[in-house]
């Protein structure tokens, strides 16, 4: 592997990394408007996710639907970790940024451990695979306008 390939390799890795945080981020508005993790979200997050690597982040499908299954477990540990910030702060009547720099990483991520259930993770877990099927599929050619 050549120096610009390795850099390509991390700068889409970093890509995925950002996009499923955004996604997580997302993810959490309806769940707060709901009052409820709304785990099932992962599906279309996880489609999304896939279309997005595939057509902008990475070109090889592989690379890509590894990049888009990392991307949604990203998100889906990202909105757990978020769930447990809000739920603490609405316990402890803080924002949600005090709140989070209060408790600190170690403690929102036993939260999220804590609350996270077997139908969370099979939910994930769905989205991940229909996240790498996506990113598997050949990107439909647009058509040209003139």
């Amino acid at each position: 592997m050549t120096v610009r390939q390795i850099v390509g390799e991390c700068f889409a890795l970093c890509c995925a990394v950002m996009l499923g945080l955004a996604a997580g981020a997302v993810w959490l508005l309806p769940s707060v408007f709901f009052h409820r993790p709304l785990p099932w979200l992962a599906v279309p997050a996880g489609w999304l996710l896939g279309i997005a690597m595939r057509q902008w982040v990475h070109g090889k499908k592989w690379n890509a639907a590894l990049l888009a299954a990392l991307a949604t477990l990203i998100a889906s540990a990202y909105l757990r970790v978020l769930i447990a910030a809000v739920n603490l702060a609405a316990m402890m009547g803080y924002g949600l940024v005090h709140a989070m720099r209060t408790a600190g990483a170690s403690m929102l991520l036993d939260f999220a451990r804590f609350g996270t259930g077997k139908l969370d993770i099979a939910w994930a877990v769905a989205g991940m695979v229909v996240a790498a099927i996506t990113a598997l599929r050949t990107p439909a050619v647009s058509p040209k306008l003139r």
